[in-house]
């Protein structure tokens, strides 16, 4: 099954995605950006992980592709509570001339629909590395999260300590957000 937005279709992650999602792993600039330690990853690792997908696990990681572009991106929805009805989620746009394009932010839109209206969840939550202040804005200016905390000193790059930013939205935000921006109006 894909899921469509209005830019973009999130995917099942295919074997073909592989060499692009390798070089992404690889790349120090989107690397910085991403909480989580980050080794040089060998495409047997990448094949590794790849076979570690799995469509009924509580980790669902998506593909996205743009009709015109191709594959562009992940985003994902894990640690998936299926009785409290949480995930969480993060995304990445590999090439850095598409962000600022609208891509992420139907990305959002879309995965955020399928989450609430679809799955039924109630709440996605995120953290973001204290410097990576575009997608801070992003997800606080333009997909309706809201910040709901820090963890001081949690990350450790480029030599000292960083804070990591708790940020989030419930299905009632979403909604009011969509709502508000008319994102999903014809």
């Amino acid at each position: 099954m894909n899921i469509f937005g209005k830019k973009i279709v999130l995917r099942a992650i295919e074997e073909d995605d592989l060499p692009l999602l390798h070089k992404w792993s690889n790349d120090p600039s989107i690397q910085s950006m991403l909480g989580g330690w980050h080794f040089p990853v060998g495409m047997q690792d990448q094949r590794k992980w790849f076979s570690s997908l799995s469509f009924s696990s509580d980790n669902q990681r998506f593909a996205i592709q743009a009709p015109d572009l191709g594959l562009i991106g992940t985003a994902n929805l894990v640690s998936i509570d299926w009785q409290n009805r949480t995930a969480f989620h993060g995304m990445l746009i590999g090439d850095k001339d598409l962000r600022g394009t609208g891509y992420a932010l139907d990305t959002l839109m879309t995965l955020m629909r399928y989450a609430f209206e679809e799955v039924g969840l109630n709440r996605l939550d995120g953290d973001m590395i204290e410097y990576n202040i575009p997608s801070l804005k992003f997800y606080l200016e333009k997909g309706g999260w809201c910040r709901e905390g820090v963890k001081e000193g949690w990350y450790y790059r480029k030599g000292r300590r960083w804070d990591k930013v708790i940020v989030g939205i419930t299905a009632s935000d979403y909604f009011e957000h969509a709502k508000k921006t008319g994102y999903w109006d014809a």
